[in-house]
Formats: C-alpha cells, sequence, structure tokens
C-alpha cells in the first residue's frame, strides 16, 4: 500500500510503507513501550453511577503501527476496570480511578500497562472530524482540513503535519495522523520514552495533546505514569464526573505485555 506526502513545493510523493499497513497484526510482535494508542469509550465513566470493579471498554480508532511491521488493528478494543470512585458531596471533589490493562483483538487477549496522555469530551472528538470549512459530507474526505485536539491542522490526504518549520508526521489518506509525539514545556507529557521515536498514530489528537479536553474543571490527577502504575485518576472539583461514551483518549503502554500471536 502507499503513503502520498504532498506539499505545494515537491508535488506528490508516494512512499511504499509496508511496516504500516501489515496484515500480519499481532503475529509474533511485541508492543514496545512508549506505544500510543488512540481509543474512543464505549462505555461511560461516572463518578454517581460506577462502582469499583466496573467493566470499561474503548475501541482502538486507528491502526496502530509497531516496530516489528506488524500492528494494533483499528477496531481491538482495550479493556480495564474501575478501581475506586468518590462521587461528588458538595464538599469533597468527585474522583475516580481505573486501569486499562488488556487488549484484545478477535479471540486474543494480552495484559500490559497503560497511563493517560490526553482526554477529550464527545463534542472535542466530533469537531475535530468536522471540517474547518464547514461540514459538507460531499467533498472527498482527502481534500478536508480538520483541527486536531490539542491544536494542529490537519490537510487530510497525505500532506505533511508541521510545526516550527519541522516535519514531524502525516496525516494517512483514510484519516487519522502518525506523527512524533511532542513534549511542550509547561506540560507533563513527555515526547518519545526509552528510545522509541517512531511516529506514532494520534487519530483526532494532536502530537502535543496531553490534559483534558472540554470538560472544564475534570482534570488528570494521576497519569499512571508513577505508583501506583497503570492506575489513572480523574478529580473533579465542583461536580460529578461524566465522561460519555464516545470521547476520546491517548493512552501509552508503559510496560509492554508478553508476544503477540494469532490474528492476520
Amino acid at each position: 500500500m502507499h503513503i502520498c506526502l504532498r506539499s505545494r513545493e515537491l508535488g506528490v510523493a508516494c512512499l511504499i510503507s509496508g511496516f504500516l499497513f501489515s496484515t500480519l497484526s499481532f503475529a509474533q510482535t511485541h508492543i514496545p513501550q512508549g506505544t500510543i494508542i488512540p481509543v474512543q469509550l464505549s462505555t461511560s465513566l461516572n463518578s454517581r453511577k460506577n462502582k469499583p470493579g466496573h467493566k470499561i471498554k474503548a475501541i482502538v480508532e486507528q491502526d496502530v503501527p509497531l516496530s516489528s511491521g506488524g500492528m494494533i488493528k483499528q477496531g481491538s478494543r482495550l479493556i480495564g476496570d474501575i478501581i475506586s470512585v468518590t462521587p461528588a458531596n458538595g464538599t469533597t471533589a468527585a474522583q475516580m480511578t481505573f486501569q486499562f490493562d488488556r487488549i484484545r483483538t478477535g479471540t486474543k487477549e494480552i495484559h500490559l500497562r497503560t497511563d493517560l496522555r490526553a482526554l477529550a469530551s464527545m463534542m472535542d472528538v466530533f469537531e475535530a472530524q468536522v471540517p474547518l470549512t464547514g461540514s459538507d459530507r460531499g467533498s472527498p474526505e482527502d481534500t478536508w482540513v480538520t483541527e486536531q485536539v490539542g491544536g494542529e491542522a490537519n490537510y487530510h490526504g497525505g500532506w505533511p503535519i508541521m510545526r516550527g518549520g519541522e516535519m514531524i508526521g502525516h496525516s494517512l489518506l483514510n484519516g487519522g495522523l502518525l506523527a512524533k509525539p511532542l513534549a511542550l514545556a509547561g506540560t507533563p507529557c513527555r515526547s518519545e520514552i526509552d528510545g522509541n521515536d517512531r511516529l506514532q498514530a494520534f487519530w483526532v489528537f494532536a502530537s502535543s495533546a496531553c490534559g483534558v479536553y472540554g470538560f472544564g474543571d475534570l482534570t488528570i490527577s494521576h497519569a499512571g505514569r508513577t505508583e501506583p502504575l497503570g492506575e489513572m485518576t480523574l478529580t473533579s472539583k465542583h461536580a460529578d464526573i461524566n465522561v460519555a461514551r464516545g470521547s476520546g483518549l491517548l493512552v501509552r503502554v508503559i510496560q509492554p505485555g508478553p508476544d503477540l500471536e494469532g490474528q492476520r
């Protein structure tokens, strides 16, 4: 399969990218530490309704390329659990701790640990998929320009993603983007870790997306990067936590699971 990178100066250059579009998927594949996985919640997070032990699920929204030549395929499921919940009561902030520690594709499931890089509301996810010139669905998608959650322009159809004159990635012909993660000054998110400087899947998020978007006073009070590893905590000072189904998350692998095998 081909990826076309376009620029006004260079025209169109199509590159064969076997590693990205490998059909081997999970066959004898290891998920490296530092891999970013963009997902959309298929269950809600609600501090009034959820209880400890409640299962939560999210769907992988863009093929995630891996260093082995395989990928985590779009449509795979990230699965986790609610660990603890404190509803708001007027004097105490609402708080919820959860984890995503399993990924399932077909009948195969492996365990891993992840942290939380960014969270976006269902509305922010929707708006990031609507062209800036309006929702003219008659126009081919590869002519759209959208704004990623966190603030990068995405020129669909294979255009480079630029920041400060440097090419940091490119959009995909079928939507989404691949880019190197950026760490902006004043934010707690990291760029590449453990030498994993490959292009990462960001779906509707900017390469520098970090923190919470579209949720008022909701914060990521513990991302899961430090002890307790893999436990993500959301805090809301003035109201109950209500992260609706359809909201988007960027999670990052901090402890990879064993070699994967199975689906082709």
